[in-house]
């Protein structure tokens, strides 16, 4: 497939559009009501939902349940049916720097980021229906139960795990066979869960991991520490966002209207009383009033940007921005992001499980909707805990990939790489490439940063991307965890497995990373200026409307999801995470937004449950 690929000159991101669109066009092509109802200047409604992204889509459709209650949900980006791609699994990376992107650029970092392009690192965030969950990698991984006892304990009443619990089951139709009879998982919901398909290489990594005493377990069950099969969000070989799962099944309900390139810029406020939000629309201002509550779920960098635009947020830096202040809250801070340092081995036996994308593939899918474009790109995850530690300090993701030169073009788009070192990699790699020789990838994630960053606003224009500031590596402690990542990857190396099939990391001389290919290989000075340089996001920004006590000086809202000191105002998405959880972070938005119905609707619809969850 590769020969010909080099022969015809295609490449693999054009046949993935290629197949999607064949797809939507002669398979899903269908209306699509970019705005159910109309909005004058004057409407109102009960519950107005700013961003429908993972969680706005969950909270929407679990509002408008209700035949008596008017909901509207306002998203800036555009409809997820407008853009094929979005629904193939493999083609998640073809959508970063894409219409559907709001493509932010973190600011010029100190301790990492380095070799990227101004010491700036790219964090790509949905501007679609969907949100980021219409553009990831689609793992579903809940966290450890340590992560939510933690935010109970300090001072998050109602969060502990035995109290979420029942919201991860209420939305899930678990697909996994030996699953369904799991206590822990759920059957029926809107978002189905599946397997990956297991690729030789991914049970010869079970096999490493094994051997090091890690035992397959299922991740969101009872024990989360050890190697996990990916669990994932697709059904029928398609992508099932929240915005396919829950909201598009609701959307003809004539009491959600859902309004798309739809810009909100203002929280409108009386006193310290919400009462509605201003946005642009085709260039238009448009008006809209709540009559109960206006409820954020715009996500971690663009929740705390509205909230400051309206003047909730840090008294001092709303006054440089001559923003009159209506409530002095720490909205920005508290900002987390699981950071990954990757590691490409060689696998001599070249039995890499993804053959890049070729007409034999786009055609398998296209009629049949599986092989390669069917699954996203990871294909197991191994949670790893230290002795001292009650949930695990770092997730190893894996996988496969069939060795060629457009995977330095998508590590290039996936980083934001300098551009001098983009073209130096470029040109290393194309020299280097062996094709007879497969490539697979470890990704070292640190899952509980001690580091702290910010958001704030560039201007008080709405339209300015914010100021985001992951502060990333900060703390000393983030890089030292990092590190001992690292060394469990050099033992993954030297098993009995990986030695079966020649696997080794790759030599640093065929790969271009100044200024650390200077160092001796492999050295801790490698990895420290390596991991500096070259350690980018998992896409997991999180906390910065930080949830806690209504005494708690540090948070923005309390355990009711109601912004402290102003009413009828609430944010109900990830940037409430009090502390980022153990693993990929959809899941628990997810969750986030099924809790947060009940608070708002003040209903308990997990009660039955419960009652088989209580003694978990």
């Amino acid at each position: 497939d590769i020969t010909a690929l080099k022969t015809m000159g295609w490449r693999w991101p054009v046949l993935t559009v290629s197949c999607a669109v064949f797809i939507y066009y002669y398979i899903y092509s269908r209306s699509d009501p970019r705005v159910s109802g109309h909005v004058s200047a004057n409407s109102s409604y009960d519950y107005i939902i700013v961003g429908a992204g993972t969680a706005g889509c969950v909270l929407a459709t679990r509002l408008s349940e209700y035949p008596d209650i008017s909901v509207l949900l306002l998203e800036a980006g555009g409809s997820e049916e407008d853009n094929p791609v979005i629904r193939v699994p493999f083609a998640a990376l073809e959508l970063q720097n894409s219409e559907v992107d709001w493509a932010y650029r973190t600011e010029p970092q100190q301790k990492a980021c380095l070799g990227m392009d101004k010491q700036r690192c790219a964090w790509p965030r949905g501007k679609v229906l969907g949100g980021s969950g219409s553009i990831n990698n689609l793992i579903y991984v809940r966290g450890n139960r340590h992560d939510y006892d933690g935010w109970a304990r300090e001072g998050c009443e109602g969060w502990s795990y035995k109290e979420v619990l029942p919201y991860f089951i209420k939305s899930e139709d678990i697909q996994i066979p030996e699953f369904r009879n799991s206590a822990y998982r759920g059957k029926g919901g809107p978002l189905p869960v599946k397997d990956g398909t297991v690729t030789p290489l991914a049970d010869i990594y079970r096999q490493a991991m094994e051997e090091l005493g890690y035992t397959v377990t299922d991740c969101n069950g009872r024990t989360q520490t050890g190697y996990c099969p990916t669990q994932e969000n697709v059904m029928g070989g398609e992508r099932w966002s929240t915005a396919r799962a829950f909201l598009r099944p609701a959307m003809n309900r004539p009491n959600l209207h859902v309004i798309m390139n739809a810009h909100v810029t203002k929280i409108l406020t009386d006193e310290k009383t919400v009462t509605g939000v201003s946005f642009i629309k085709d260039n238009i201002k448009h008006t809209v009033r709540a009559t109960k509550e206006v409820v954020l779920t715009a996500g971690a960098i663009n929740n705390p940007q509205l909230l400051m635009l309206s003047g909730i947020g840090p008294k001092k830096h709303l006054q440089q921005m001559n923003i009159p202040v209506v409530a002095d809250l720490p909205v920005g801070d508290n900002l987390q992001d699981h950071i990954l340092m990757g590691v490409t081995f060689n696998d001599r036996t070249n039995s890499a499980g993804a053959a890049l994308p070729s007409l034999a593939t786009m055609l398998q899918y296209l009629i049949f909707r599986s092989g390669t474009l069917s699954e996203p790109h990871l294909e197991a995850s191994v949670f790893i805990k230290d002795d001292d530690s009650q949930f695990p300090s770092t997730q190893f993701t894996f996988y496969s990939i069939q060795n060629h030169p457009e995977l330095i073009d998508k590590f290039i788009k996936l980083t934001n790489l300098d551009p001098k070192i983009r073209d130096g990699m470029r040109e290393r790699f194309q020299k280097s490439i062996n094709t007879d020789i497969g490539t697979f990838f470890i990704e070292n994630i640190l899952l509980h940063p001690k580091s702290r960053g910010t958001i704030r606003l560039q201007s008080a224009d709405p339209f300015d991307p914010p100021l985001i500031d992951p502060n990333y590596l900060d703390h000393p402690d983030d890089a030292k965890v990092l590190l001992k990542g690292i060394d469990t990857m050099m033992k993954i190396a030297n098993t009995t497995a990986f030695r079966s099939i020649g696997a080794s990391p790759n030599d640093p001389s065929d790969e271009y990373l100044p200024p650390c290919n200077e160092l001796p290989f492999p050295s801790k000075e490698y990895w420290v200026c390596r991991m500096a340089h070259y350690a980018y996001t998992v896409y997991h920004p999180t906390s910065t409307c930080k949830m806690g006590a209504a005494n708690d000086v540090t948070a923005v809202v309390d355990p009711q999801l109601r912004v402290i000191g102003i009413k009828n105002l609430r944010v109900a998405d990830a940037s409430v995470m009090r502390n980022i959880p153990s693993g990929n972070t959809n899941a628990p938005t997810i969750m986030i937004a099924e809790k947060a119905a009940d608070l708002i609707l003040g209903v308990d619809s997990v009660k039955h449950i419960r009652k088989v969850t209580e003694n978990l």
